[in-house]
């Protein structure tokens, strides 16, 4: 794994978390390969990146393997913040005064949300 093509296309294969199924789950092709590593290690969750695969042209990566190529000190994209580990205000777009009881529409009826 000296030299690594991160311009090259990649593909990323993803197993299930539910061990009751078999088979691959889902899977995505990149352009770039430093675009699909960022993929599986910012965006999948910690389960997903244990089981998913990289394959670009003949070659194979594993999760860790993975992960070990978006550490690497030639890796050209910036690295940013797991989406599994940002900090998230609390969505407060929904909330709703309940003080005078449940929404009704104009029937007086409640309203379905």
């Amino acid at each position: 794994m000296d030299t690594f093509d991160f311009a090259a296309q990649a593909e990323i294969f993803t197993r299930r978390v539910n061990r009751s199924r078999r088979g691959p789950a889902g899977y995505k092709r990149f352009e770039r390969a430093a675009d699909a590593i960022r993929f599986a290690v910012e965006e999948l969750p910690a389960q997903a990146l244990a089981g998913a695969f990289l394959e670009t042209g003949e070659e194979r990566f594993n999760g860790q393997e993975i992960q070990r190529l978006y550490k690497r000190p030639d890796y050209p994209l910036e690295r940013r913040e797991r989406a599994a580990d940002r900090v998230h205000p609390p969505n407060t777009t929904h909330l709703v005064d309940i003080s005078s009881g449940p929404p009704q529409t104009k029937s007086g009826r409640w309203a379905r949300s």
